[in-house]
């Protein structure tokens, strides 16, 4: 078995609000991420999948309540999965026009940078202690060029 078919990813985007990127801007991102050698020997065998939802503020300020504990909007959530189903993710994507505005990103580097933070997330990385955080900045970096989008400087480090 090749690297490419075990690194397999099936993407499915559900968009709950309107957003102006297509459905195959997140596969690509994600699946260009998954192909990182990296990310990829976290994979299970064969074929994984994962489901990304678009939704809103008041979404994954519910979602951030019941299953975090937290009581506030976020831009993304991730939520494990098992087997093939590597898991789920919710992103606002009323945040990410708001963090793109704020951190002058585009808004497709915004939502890319989201959607491997929380591939990231969901295969076991975090970023509580410093050595995490750097080793998954720079996967986070190195995932984003994969699909030719660049952070600004000192955005994440």
């Amino acid at each position: 078995m090749t690297v490419a078919e075990r690194a397999r990813l099936e993407v499915e985007v559900v968009k709950a609000v309107r957003v102006p990127i297509p459905p195959a801007f997140v596969r690509g991102v994600l699946r260009r991420a998954a192909a990182m050698p990296e990310v990829e020997a976290r994979l299970p065998a064969g074929a994984a999948s994962i489901a990304v939802r678009l939704t809103t503020d008041e979404e994954l300020r519910r979602l951030n309540r019941e299953f975090a504990g937290h009581d506030s909007v976020t831009d993304v959530l991730s939520f494990a999965g098992s087997n093939q189903h590597l898991g789920d993710l919710a992103i606002s994507w009323a945040t990410v026009v708001r963090q793109a505005a704020e951190f002058d990103e585009a808004e497709e580097t915004e939502l890319g940078l989201l959607c491997v933070h929380g591939l990231l997330h969901l295969l076991g990385w975090d970023h509580i202690v410093a050595p995490e955080r750097r080793e998954m900045n720079r996967l986070t970096h190195a995932a984003l060029l994969l699909s030719g989008l660049t952070l600004k400087r000192g955005r994440i480090d």
